[in-house]
């Protein structure tokens, strides 16, 4: 991988040395997320052919799904117009794109008026990621109505237990 070939140079990348990038699923055309790419993360994403993004928080290379195993298959990429933004056309694994364990990370859409709108939550939770996995902050409907209806287990002492009951087939 040479983050000095030809092709990197006509990408103008900003004063810090990125481009933005939109992130949207082939086929069905959905945005899935925005990012931001250095030479070196628009180098990888062509080397490996999976997306690979610059996290300007953890300022650090970060290969989409290395945590929550939701990698973004590349089929394309364009550069606009203006050559100052990346579009890559992605097969979204698992179908989820977003950290809160949606499709997508637009899923909020402005409702009402300029003097009382609201964003309001359009797409559901389609998985609960676990803190660490990209997640934590998302749970869908249903797994809380599962958490809440379930009884709560309560775990017998070994001495209480019948003498074959670690047995049970998984």
């Amino acid at each position: 991988m040479s983050i000095s070939a030809k092709w990197l140079n006509k990408v103008k990348w900003d004063e810090v040395g990125l481009v933005p990038v939109i992130t949207q699923e082939v086929g069905s055309n959905d945005v899935l997320m925005f990012a931001w790419m250095n030479r070196e993360a628009l180098a990888k994403t062509v080397e490996i052919g999976q997306a690979v993004y610059w996290s300007r928080s953890r300022k650090k290379l970060w290969h989409k799904g290395e945590e929550s195993g939701h990698f973004q298959k590349v089929h394309e990429i364009r550069l606009d117009c203006d050559e100052d933004v990346v579009l890559l056309k992605v097969e979204q694994v698992a179908g989820i794109a977003c950290h809160t364990g949606r499709h997508s990370c637009f899923f909020q859409k402005f409702e009402g008026s300029a003097d009382n709108g609201e964003w309001q939550t359009v797409e559901p939770v389609l998985k609960d990621l676990a803190p660490g996995a990209g997640g934590g902050q998302a749970a869908t409907v249903a797994d809380k109505a599962d958490k809440s209806d379930k009884p709560k287990r309560v775990r017998k002492s070994a001495a209480s237990k019948p003498a074959d009951s670690d047995k049970t087939p998984s």
